[in-house]
């Protein structure tokens, strides 16, 4: 009997042994669960501080798309405005006809010598070609040409009402809203030509052809 139980002793030594062991690994375990938390715990806050970022950021992208938005201010628009209608005016002033360029080139240019000691002074715009600077004492125009029925030639100030009318031995410059001759008697150096011309072989009038009696 003496030799049995310390033979059951050794045969549960064993199991005793790994009965005490075993417990131990669960620990484990639950200190790994518990590291995982702790170290998954703080993700929480970073992520509500990007978003807490983004919500900041979201109010001045915004803001700044609104700001965009906003309509021209009005002097913008009115600078917007003088520039089209300048534009539209040097448009305007470009479209000269191909009669119009015509009668230009026949105007004579220069200082013209007209009667009472008066001058009219034309020279063209070589910015707008067939346009014409027309001035003298106390007077200022822009003119362009305007085809007429007679073929004299004419310019125009229409802003003005001034018209310079050029014919083949004289010209003349009126204002026609004043209702006045402003110089008459106008001779360039090629119409002081025609009109000696004329002096010296007057046209033959009508009552002196027979056929017409």
């Amino acid at each position: 009997m003496k030799t049995l139980i310390p033979c059951a002793l050794l045969l549960l030594a064993p199991t005793w042994t790994l009965a005490q062991s075993a417990p131990a690994k669960p620990p484990a375990k639950a200190a790994t669960a518990t590291t995982t938390k702790k170290a998954a715990a703080p993700a929480k806050p970073a992520a509500a501080k990007s978003t807490a970022k983004a919500g900041k950021k979201a109010p001045a992208a915004k803001a700044s798309a609104v700001a965009k938005a906003e309509p021209p201010s009005s002097r913008t628009l009115l600078h917007s405005g003088a520039m089209q209608v300048a534009s539209g005016l040097a448009a305007a002033q470009a479209a000269l006809s191909p009669e119009e360029l015509a009668i230009a080139e026949r105007v004579h240019t220069g200082l013209i010598a007209c009667e009472l000691g008066t001058s009219v002074d034309i020279q063209p715009d070589p910015q707008s070609p067939g346009r014409f600077h027309v001035q003298g004492k106390g007077f200022k125009y822009y003119m362009s040409p305007v085809a007429t029925s007679s073929g004299a030639v004419r310019l125009e100030d229409t802003r003005a009402g001034a018209v310079w009318i050029q014919i083949a031995n004289k010209s003349m410059l009126m204002n026609q809203k004043l209702g006045q001759r402003m110089a008459d008697e106008c001779m360039s150096p090629q119409q002081v030509t025609v009109a000696e011309a004329i002096k010296r072989n007057p046209p033959q009038s009508l009552l002196d052809n027979p056929g017409n009696r």
